[in-house]
């Protein structure tokens, strides 16, 4: 399922314009993040879901939430992934916990039988690189795995096609956002396939690793208006990528 990251839409805070942005946009699904839901109260959370089908949107996802060892945070973060009926969702790490986080992760990905795929968040967060994500998935069981931000590994200097295909068995979802860099090295969001990403070549890989998690579409410029940019991303996805786009826009 294609979905859109809720962060896309962060200048909207009502989640039923939120619903109805998404459709405008050529999709129907979503990967709600913090902006847009307390993951700290399952109870309330119940609430969001309802606005969510009642428009005919699909979560698909939630995060990308830190991970912290804290059991009381982590399982409520499991709780909201379940009553959505989410089998995998997006999460990070924070160094100096990451040990007792991972087995805490773990044991609750166990329990709730929903996988988490480590978000990969550039050249400044420690969990960017292909070699510390190799390392971390080492770490974990089987249902500890990656999500992929195809710009953010731009921003690490990594490939993300390459990327895609080392991490191709632990691959269980994809952010599917593009940058251009000026001459500083500064990141600037772009609509998907003009910059640095080759659209073509990721669902070729995609195709071949047999992905069948959550793609999530992210563009976050144009915070006041991103609609117009948002559906050009998507008659690009459709256009380009039709192994993951067939049936599951």
């Amino acid at each position: 399922m294609i979905g859109l990251q809720s962060f896309c839409l962060r200048g909207f805070e009502d989640n039923a314009t939120v619903a109805d942005k998404v459709k405008e946009s050529g999709l129907s699904a979503i990967e709600i993040c913090g902006r847009h839901a307390d993951f700290s109260n399952p109870a309330n959370f119940k609430k969001v879901i309802e606005v969510y089908n009642n428009r005919s949107v699909r979560i698909v996802s939630v995060g990308v939430n830190t991970l912290s060892g804290d059991q009381v945070h982590d399982r409520s973060v499991f709780e909201c992934a379940r009553l959505a009926g989410l089998r995998v969702m997006s999460v990070s790490f924070k160094i100096d916990s990451f040990e007792a986080a991972l087995r805490s992760a773990a044991a609750l990905s166990e329990e709730y039988q929903i996988r988490i795929g480590i978000h990969n968040h550039g050249g400044r967060h420690w969990l960017g690189s292909s070699e510390a994500l190799a390392w971390a998935l080492a770490k974990g069981g089987p249902r500890v795995g990656l999500c992929i931000d195809t710009a953010w590994a731009m921003h690490s200097h990594e490939d993300p096609l390459a990327m895609a295909k080392e991490f191709r068995d632990r691959l269980f979802l994809v952010h599917i956002k593009d940058f251009v860099f000026d001459r500083s090295g500064k990141e600037e969001d772009v609509i998907v396939g003009t910059g640095n990403l080759a659209l073509g070549r990721l669902d070729e890989l995609l195709a071949e690793a047999g992905f069948d998690g959550p793609a999530i579409l992210e563009y976050e410029g144009d915070v006041a208006n991103p609609l117009p940019a948002l559906t050009e991303c998507v008659a690009r996805i459709k256009a380009e990528m039709p192994r993951l786009a067939r049936g599951r826009v």
